[in-house]
């Protein structure tokens, strides 16, 4: 097996465990400490299960929502315009080992995009916006789907959506201290004063933050490996999602291109994932020569911290290195 790909797993797999152990160690030691061992795990549980409930709710019927959201329309196999992206996704979900293919949908909005997503009730599922069946060839988005199946053969959703407690967690809980320092008045279980809990209230809110950075690596790093299994299950994988992640930027931003010959910068980066007025074409010839750019471009560690995708010029250069095909 491929050592990025083996490399890859295993930051997953630590980020993920590194985040729970911390997280939970960090709000287990905090409550213990303001309000004595027996109530701080009462209250770690009563938080886990309120936000576990509300998360629970919002992925069962999400996808109902989104589809009204998006103004999707399901595509069936003998629908005379879009019968062919079924057969499309139907061929990738065959390359992927999915028994039953995805149910899947057209959606009528303005911007380029594709997505997964579903739900115990709802089914798995995958949808494409109309701009980004405009911009596209048929090779181009089989390696779209296959970094979308990706996502449902890993069960993305399920697991970030676990890892996304202990943000919530962390922050819910420097809410309650902050509120029980500013009304406790003298004290609390362990005799701390209420003017303690409450800094520490504040304290939590915001190392809340941090491990929603933490939440969002390991987000850029499902990505990345959404990314490998279209490079490892579809033919032509590799190169036609770079050409498709080249032509989704330019469509964004036309002036991508120019900008990085010149140089990339973070701000720039940054600047160009806001733009949502897609162009219909861009040329084969200008997505080839931004993955060139792209395959030595440097890209500084921080410059995708904010951000839940990984910056291109990885994706670009991490799909070269994982290619089977």
């Amino acid at each position: 097996m491929n050592w990025e790909v083996v490399k890859l797993r295993l930051n997953m797999a630590l980020a993920t465990l590194g985040i729970t152990l911390l997280g939970f160690a960090l709000a287990l030691a905090v409550a213990d400490y303001a309000f004595g061992a027996q109530f701080g795990v009462g209250l770690i549980l009563s938080i886990l299960i309120f936000i576990f409930f509300l998360n629970i709710i919002q992925w069962l019927f999400g996808p109902y929502m989104i589809n009204w959201a998006y103004r999707t329309v399901e595509v069936t196999p003998t629908d005379p315009v879009y019968g062919w992206l079924y057969s499309t996704v139907a061929e990738v979900a065959k390359y992927n080992g999915f028994r039953e293919v995805p149910k899947v949908y057209i959606a009528d909005v303005p911007f380029p995009n594709a997505f997964a997503y579903g739900s115990p009730i709802a089914g798995k599922r995958i949808a494409f916006t109309l701009p980004i069946l405009k911009l596209l060839n048929r090779d181009e988005i089989m390696a779209v789907a296959g970094h979308e199946l990706g996502h449902l053969k890993h069960r993305d959703v399920e697991l970030l959506m676990a890892v996304g407690l202990i943000p919530a967690l962390i922050y819910y809980l420097g809410w309650w201290l902050f509120w029980g320092g500013l009304f406790s008045g003298g004290g609390n279980g362990r005799g701390n004063n209420g003017g303690l809990v409450f800094l520490l209230g504040i304290i939590m809110m915001a190392v809340s933050f941090v491990f929603q950075l933490l939440v969002l690596s390991l987000n850029r790093m499902r990505e990345a490996y959404a990314d490998v299994n279209s490079a490892l299950t579809v033919p032509g994988g590799k190169e036609n999602l770079q050409l498709a992640l080249a032509k989704l930027t330019l469509s964004m931003d036309p002036e991508a291109l120019e900008r990085f010959k010149k140089k990339s910068t973070t701000n720039q980066m940054a600047s160009m994932l806001f733009f949502t007025n897609a162009i219909e074409e861009v040329p084969t010839w200008n997505a080839k020569e931004l993955v060139e750019i792209w395959k030595t471009t440097k890209v500084p560690w921080y410059a995708d911290i904010f951000m839940d995708h990984p910056h291109p010029a990885k994706r670009i250069q991490l799909l070269d290195k994982v290619s089977k095909y």
